[in-house]
């Protein structure tokens, strides 16, 4: 019953939520999934830590499918998240925390960038 209660507020917040909330949602998800990941590899998990890589690239497919190409920025936020792709890929084939501390560096950056930005927004809006 929890469950499903939890379950339906969750799919409310995501119907509900702006481009921008979403977004930061995307961020605060690849967050969680990297937590998960380096619990995995310390608990020699493996199975546990390649399904949550798979899901921190899915995030980061879905963040590069919603970037507006006609701005600039884009591309540069484009490249990062390939970067980020790709070593959350190459984590994942070695099994290897550091790697996925350097990427989650990335994420906390980008996330507290955005909180910001939303910050801003609301304030001139």
């Amino acid at each position: 019953m929890l469950q499903n209660a939890a379950q339906t507020y969750q799919s409310n917040q995501v119907t509900t939520a702006t481009p921008a909330e979403l977004t930061l949602m995307l961020y605060n998800g690849a967050l969680k999934f990297i937590k998960q990941v380096k619990i995995a590899l310390e608990e020699k998990d493996i199975i546990k830590a390649h399904e949550g890589s798979l899901k921190i690239q899915d995030i980061l497919y879905e963040l590069m499918s919603t970037l507006n190409s006609d701005y600039e920025i884009s591309k540069e936020f484009a490249r990062l998240y390939e970067y980020m792709l790709q070593r959350t890929i190459e984590a994942n084939i070695r099994k290897d925390v550091e790697i996925l501390l350097e990427v989650e560096d990335l994420f906390i950056q980008f996330r507290d960038t955005w909180k910001e930005a939303m910050l801003l927004a609301k304030r001139q809006g």
